[in-house]
C-alpha cells in the first residue's frame, strides 16, 4: 500500500469555503478512484493561514496514476484552487505503508 501526501495553505478566512470546495472536488475524486483505500483531510493553524494536508492510501502506483495521471509525483490541482491557495507546490510525497493498526 502507498500513502500519498499533499499540502496547501489557504488564508484563515477561507478555511470553511475551502473545505466545502474540497468536498465537492478532490475528496470525492480520490474516494471514487478504483484502488483508493481511504482519504483523510487534515489542517493546522499557521497564524494567518491554515495548512491543509490530504493523506490518501492506495493499493498501487497504477491506482495513483488513475487519479493523478502518468506523472503521479506531481500535484493535481483543480480550476478554483487559485481562489484559495496561497502556494502551489508542484510535487506530492509518496510513502510505502509498512504496517497499520486499528484502534479497538
Amino acid at each position: 500500500m502507498i500513502a500519498r501526501m499533499w499540502r496547501g495553505p489557504v488564508p484563515k478566512a477561507k478555511k470553511d469555503a475551502y473545505v466545502a470546495y474540497l468536498q465537492e472536488t478532490g475528496l470525492g475524486d480520490y474516494a471514487q478512484t478504483p484502488g483508493n483505500r481511504g482519504v483523510w483531510l487534515l489542517c493546522q493553524d499557521r497564524g494567518d493561514e491554515v495548512e491543509f494536508l490530504t493523506l490518501t492510501l492506495w493499493e498501487s502506483v497504477d491506482a495513483i496514476k488513475a487519479f493523478a495521471g502518468e506523472d503521479h509525483g506531481r500535484a493535481r490541482y483543480y480550476p478554483r484552487d487559485r481562489d484559495f491557495l496561497t502556494r502551489f507546490d508542484p510535487e506530492v510525497e509518496h510513502f510505502e505503508v509498512i504496517d497499520t493498526k486499528a484502534a479497538g
